[in-house]
């Protein structure tokens, strides 16, 4: 059996020395996506945040060389091709804006996810993009962990046959961000959108969604969705669904009570199942995989890899977007293609507030009507 699974996609493209200018100076942006680019050999020039002071220390902790204090001052420097934005969901289409209008040098954007905090504004986003040239990606992640890949591989060569039900577990408790606090909208938008997207890129677009939510005990801020139970159905009958617990039991500093993230797929061929290893992030821990098909009965197949989610596979998302650009193709995470993955969050919030299984035709055909342009409860 063919056990060469595609855990790393390319990460030299046809040109990989794009300059490459960092929007933002915080956790993600700092600790793993330069870290990640460093490793790759990717080539940052320039950084700007709205704390210029941050900007400076995340550029001499990372070997940066220039720092500004705009997003328009860097925009005017001709050696930054492709910007890198890491700022909270709801400042990033203004950001996306100012951008285009600044956009004399600018081939490409990736884009942090969420795309924004509302269907309508992502569909903003990927309109601006496309109308003045710009390729844009978005920083899906998650596609890029090496289990969900390889999951993908094997899905792909059809040694699960038909998939029939797939699932997604998480006990784990992210943190969540002060800016989070602004919108309400918490777990959906925020966590359960690696699981969806995930879900998207294995399986397709589902046709509808329904998701059952209660408050965290833990989130003392207003929040709609705390644990989120969902459920998304395709029309060839296959069910996919998640439990995204972001309460995981009364943990404290003395016990964290085994937190984990596991998925398993169950097809008429085979079955595969895994664990991810971002709850266990900084340490270096990698995501599994443990597989049986039909083709070979009674064995039991468990490859194992040295890379991990967090930063390894956030080297793919800027990689696939220089490919794009170079060769004048879509990203594997192109920006039309992700209004996919927030029409499916819109249409979960909607389920959530009507209470009701939502097909996602209704948030393509009528957008996110009736929400604030920054869905709040506060």
């Amino acid at each position: 059996m063919d056990l060469s699974f595609d855990l790393n996609p390319p990460l030299r493209p046809a040109r990989s020395d794009f300059g490459i200018g960092a929007v933002g100076a915080g956790f993600i942006m700092r600790d793993i996506q330069l870290t990640a680019y460093a490793d790759a050999g990717f080539n940052v020039v320039a950084i700007t945040s709205r704390r210029p002071e941050l900007a400076q220390k995340v550029a001499d902790l990372r070997g940066i060389p220039r720092v500004y204090g705009t997003l328009e001052e860097m925009l005017a420097d001709p050696g930054v091709e492709i910007l890198d934005i890491a700022v909270p969901p709801g400042q990033q289409l203004d950001i996306v804006r100012r951008a285009v209008g600044h956009a004399r040098y600018l081939k490409g954007i990736l884009a942090q996810k969420p795309l924004a905090v509302i269907y309508d504004d992502a569909v903003e986003i990927v309109e601006l993009c496309e109308r003045h040239g710009i390729t844009l990606a978005v920083n899906q992640n998650m596609r890029y962990d090496q289990s969900i890949r390889a999951l993908k591989t094997l899905l792909d060569r059809g040694a699960l046959g038909e998939p029939v039900l797939a699932t997604i577990e998480m006990r784990a408790v992210p943190h969540w961000q002060a800016w989070l606090q602004e919108y309400g909208r918490l777990t959906l938008l925020n966590m359960s959108i690696h699981h969806l997207d995930s879900f998207r890129y294995l399986f397709g677009d589902p046709e509808s969604i329904f998701v059952s939510v209660r408050r965290d005990p833990r989130t003392e801020f207003a929040h709609e969705d705390g644990i989120c139970l969902y459920i998304l159905e395709y029309k060839d009958g296959l069910r996919a669904c998640g439990w995204d617990d972001v309460w995981a039991g009364p943990r404290n500093e003395k016990d964290d009570l085994n937190p984990y993230i596991k998925w398993r797929v169950e097809g008429t061929g085979g079955l595969a199942e895994g664990t991810l290893g971002w709850p266990q992030y900084p340490n270096r821990n990698p995501s599994t995989l443990t597989f049986a098909t039909s083709a070979q009965p009674g064995i039991w197949i468990t490859p194992r890899w040295r890379e991990v989610w967090f930063p390894d596979a956030f080297q793919a998302p800027m990689a696939d977007l220089m490919n794009a650009i170079a060769t004048q193709t879509r990203p594997a995470t192109d920006g039309a293609d992700n209004l996919g993955t927030m029409a499916l969050i819109e249409a979960g919030y909607r389920s959530i507030r009507e209470h009701r299984p939502v097909a996602v035709s209704e948030i393509r055909r009528s957008g996110a009507s009736g929400t604030a342009r920054l869905f709040s409860i506060l």
